[in-house]
């Protein structure tokens, strides 16, 4: 095993799961020149010739053969199958050898890597880079995909200061400014931030392709329309995984939102302009506050 020390070189590095996210990350490791290797493990085999096609990856191994030579091991798959992982991991996991993940859900995961790992659950410094695309695939991939944006640290009480350092600057390295929250917060947070708007990006486009004028509702889309859908193009696995791996968190934003939704629809059949424009400014100065702040 290589000796690493945080923010000079992580040593052999596994990245399980070579979408979007996985190769991206792959590019912006070799671009940092922070590691001596970067291995992939994959399901699909044209995602992981396309990683190393990009120069994504140097090798393709399997997830046992990884676990054995690795310094970090990445888990950028759907959050459903990281259970999985835990289980083919943890018999040859080395002692020094750290995992991180990309997950977007917290608790599901975090609760699978204490189940299988046991005590080696303090080897997992639980990671959500808030990176990403409409498009997903190696193809897709980026160097500079981390660049200035947020990633969230959720450290488990288990988690050494030495070992939670050594991941942050791991995703420092890639350009990430690290964040730490809680666990339950985490899940809270992007339950409302991005799982919901997911959500109701897909909502909108199976009732547009759902009615009976699809086809000439789809030939007259704008820009609005395109902009607030764009994210439905994402990957249905992940996001399906994300709906159930946070679901009591989705489902308190989702009752909410439909509070608001019902309450517009109230306004709208009273022919309530005032109370609508009341509500429509509240949101629109929030909306153009936010974009201040960047």
């Amino acid at each position: 095993m290589t000796i690493i020390h945080p923010a000079s070189n992580y040593g052999t590095v596994t990245i399980v799961g070579v979408g979007l996210i996985g190769a991206s990350l792959g590019l912006a490791l070799k671009s940092a020149g922070v590691v001596t290797k970067v291995l992939g493990v994959g399901r699909s085999k044209e995602n992981l010739e396309q990683a190393q096609k990009m120069g994504a990856i140097d090798s393709v191994v399997d997830l046992v053969e990884a676990t054995k030579q690795s310094d970090v091991i990445v888990l950028c798959m759907p959050v459903a199958q990281m259970r999985t992982a835990f289980e083919i991991m943890e018999p040859h996991l080395e002692p020094r050898t750290m995992i991180t993940d990309a997950g977007s859900t917290k608790g599901d995961v975090i609760l699978a890597a204490k189940e299988v790992l046991g005590k080696k659950a303090c080897q997992f410094v639980p990671a959500h880079p808030i990176a990403g695309g409409a498009q997903h695939g190696a193809a897709a991939a980026k160097a500079d995909l981390f660049q200035g944006k947020q990633t969230i640290i959720c450290p488990l009480q288990e988690n050494s200061p030495e070992d939670t350092a050594l991941i942050i600057g791991f995703w420092e390295s890639v350009g990430s400014i690290v964040k730490k929250i809680g666990v339950v917060q985490h899940d809270a947070i992007y339950a409302a931030v991005s799982h919901l708007p997911h959500i109701l990006s897909y909502a909108l486009m199976a009732s547009v392709v759902n009615s009976e004028d699809a086809e000439q509702k789809l030939g007259h889309v704008g820009a609005g329309f395109k902009d607030f859908t764009r994210i439905a193009a994402s990957s249905p696995e992940m996001w399906r995984d994300i709906c159930l791996g946070n679901r009591t968190a989705i489902l308190k934003e989702l009752d909410q939102y439909l509070l608001i939704v019902n309450h517009m629809r109230k306004l709208i059949a009273e022919n309530d302009g005032a109370g609508l424009e009341k509500l429509f400014n509240k949101a629109s100065k929030a909306r153009q506050d936010l974009d201040a702040a960047e």
